[in-house]
């Protein structure tokens, strides 16, 4: 057995921990457990979801300096890589600060997904509308909401958009819907409440910087 293969094995583990908490709490059901497993993950990542916000948040403050660079440099290439670099030095951003954190999570956002696509539920699988969690939503209910989710989280953090980042913004959320309807509904939980959570993370983030604003203004 693979690294890989025992941290699934531990999230599922810990899975099992949070049903029982549901079953002592008096809700026992495995989507109840998914939820707060989820979101005490998204809690432990906070971190790392204000880092990767700051700097995208950053990145979006210069583009219009970086507009006109490439505009007034478009025939010395040089000189752009030059004075680009000096606007990334001068607002204290680095272009890779951005990824390094999503790229931290992915490890537990790819175990999450096979641990939960190929879950075995020793108790009741249903929950709500859902009589399996295991299967796909047959009323597509979880597909909608993760593509919804989808866009407002992308949307709260994005200001300046260029026309891919245009396109982007409405591929992703129908692409996150598409495939959410052939994905076990436990697994689209998941996806959905990870993104309520981080859109909630993101306002109280956003709202602490308006306060400073109104406060120094």
């Amino acid at each position: 057995m693979g690294i890989f293969d025992m941290f699934i094995g531990w999230l599922e583990q810990i899975l099992e921990l949070f049903f029982q908490l549901s079953s002592t709490l008096g809700f026992e059901s495995y989507g109840i457990a998914i939820i707060l497993m989820t979101v005490v993950i998204k809690m432990i990542l906070y971190p790392l979801t204000i880092k990767q916000v700051k700097s995208m948040k950053a990145m979006q403050d210069i583009q219009p300096e970086m507009k006109r660079l490439q505009e007034k440099h478009k025939k010395n290439p040089e000189m752009l890589q030059k004075e680009m670099a000096r606007i990334y030095k001068d607002a204290g951003v680095n272009p890779l600060a951005g990824c390094l954190p999503l790229i931290a999570q992915m490890p537990i956002l790819m175990g999450m997904f096979y641990a939960l696509q190929n879950f075995k539920y020793a108790g009741d699988p249903s929950f709500l509308w859902l009589a399996n969690l295991s299967l796909p939503d047959p009323y597509y209910i979880l597909p909608v909401l993760s593509a919804l989710t989808t866009f407002i989280q992308q949307k709260q953090t994005t200001t300046e958009m260029n026309q891919q980042m245009k396109m982007m913004m409405i591929f992703m959320p129908i692409f996150i819907g598409w495939i959410s309807l052939t994905f076990p509904a436990g697994l689209v939980i998941y996806w959905v409440i990870s993104n309520i959570t981080q859109i909630f993370q993101q306002w109280w983030m956003y709202r602490g910087e308006s306060n400073l604003k109104k406060g120094a203004a």
